[in-house]
């Protein structure tokens, strides 16, 4: 039983740094606004906007 007790003690420790920290969620949410600005530029660029123009016109003939 002691061993039980012990086992759980020592994951309830190692457990409560499981996760993100502040800085992990400022990188992360970083890199997702950079991804989103990126896409944001290549859905709104002339060649891609031709492109989903022609692929909706042609799709609904």
């Amino acid at each position: 039983m002691h061993l039980l007790v012990a086992a759980f003690r020592r994951l309830r420790t190692e457990a409560a740094d499981a996760g993100m920290s502040t800085t992990e969620y400022a990188v992360g949410t970083f890199a997702a606004a950079a991804f989103a600005t990126l896409l944001y530029k290549v859905v709104n660029s002339n060649g891609v906007q031709t492109a989903l123009t022609a692929l909706i016109t042609r799709s609904l003939k």
